[in-house]
């Protein structure tokens, strides 16, 4: 008898990335055999949470460090076109899933919020002025809106611009047609498809211990059950990891030459969370800042309209949270 588990695919994670890998190969190929382990109790626990993520389609319309400005002064959205072109990709994605039913209420997980760049200083409005300038020479960034009018800005974030300087010179885009999305519904609507399907097999409480490549090119994967304790081995040709915070050991156990060099995202998650009901309807839009020259994008904090489980809901942040799990090459530094 064989020992081993013998499987053409093994997701390491229940989020996002898994989910929606395991559905385009489902798609592309519906007799595939995938076998998915997550480490926690449930789907999108973790990094898929609408509680410690930011929720934002990111489309480029308020994310200024997809914008940054060349030493001529000229403004380069190569970067943003691109990643607004992706996006426009993955809500077609979405849209075909709601009519193949495989999501069912598109209304739980996506919400139509405006995406809001501010910046204050001369520089960083003129700089402002010039991406809005180029943005909107594209078809994507049409309806994009500038302006510096305290009035106007006032009416589109009042509690950003509540007791602002009078002095100092302001700046915002807006940006009508941005969105929320609730990944930690998205992804739960997907394993629910996924795990009627024929094939797919999702372990809960399953943590991986080891994975490595063997001379014939597969992947032997040593995985443990976190209930009996019970550990069992899998077999497979493809691997592929999306485990969050996880995955930087993962890739340490796989020892690949194309785990070398990468290191941890310092954003924890953690998020302030608003809970007077009369703040929370005074703000509806995601508004993000600036960072200073040299400076990482996720220094400036944002503010987040959301909406999770229905509810509207404003966060304030993310902070960072680099944790001993992430390592480049072993070091913690």
């Amino acid at each position: 008898m064989n020992k081993f588990l013998e499987t053409e695919v093994v997701l390491i994670g229940a989020g996002i990335m898994s989910a929606t890998l395991g559905i385009l190969l489902k798609e592309l190929n519906p007799a595939c055999k995938i076998e998915i382990y997550e480490r926690l109790s449930e789907a999108a626990s973790e990094s898929s949470d609408a509680w410690n993520n930011a929720g934002t389609g990111h489309a480029a319309f308020c994310e200024l460090n997809y914008t940054p400005q060349n030493e001529n002064g000229s403004i380069d959205i190569s970067k943003a076109l691109k990643i607004s072109e992706w996006y426009e990709v993955s809500r077609q994605f979405w849209s075909y899933l709601v009519q193949k039913q495989v999501l069912k209420n598109p209304e739980d997980f996506i919400t139509s919020i405006p995406h809001i760049s501010f910046v204050w200083g001369k520089e960083n409005v003129e700089f402002l002025r010039k991406r809005h300038e180029a943005l909107t020479q594209k078809s994507l960034f049409k309806r994009m809106i500038f302006s510096t009018d305290e009035t106007v800005l006032e009416e589109w974030m009042p509690l950003v611009m509540h007791n602002r300087d009078k002095n100092e010179v302001h700046a915002a885009t807006y940006m009508p047609i941005g969105t929320d999305v609730n990944f930690g519904t998205l992804t739960r609507q997907l394993f629910e498809y996924l795990k009627e399907q024929e094939g797919i097999n999702l372990h809960f409480n399953t943590e991986v211990e080891k994975l490595k490549k063997q001379e014939n090119g597969n992947w032997k994967i040593k995985v443990r059950d976190l209930e009996t304790k019970k550990s069992r081995k899998t077999i497979t040709p493809f691997v592929f990891i999306g485990a969050g915070g996880g995955s930087l050991p993962l890739l340490e156990k796989a020892n690949i030459e194309e785990g070398e060099g990468y290191g941890g995202f310092p954003i924890s998650g953690q998020w302030l969370r608003c809970m007077n009901p009369e703040i929370i309807k005074q703000h509806k839009a995601k508004v993000y800042g600036k960072a200073t020259v040299g400076s990482p994008p996720m220094s400036v904090p944002h503010i987040d309209t959301r909406i999770i489980d229905g509810k509207k809901e404003l966060l304030f942040g993310p902070y960072a949270g680099f944790t001993t799990k992430f390592f480049k090459k072993r070091f913690l530094f």
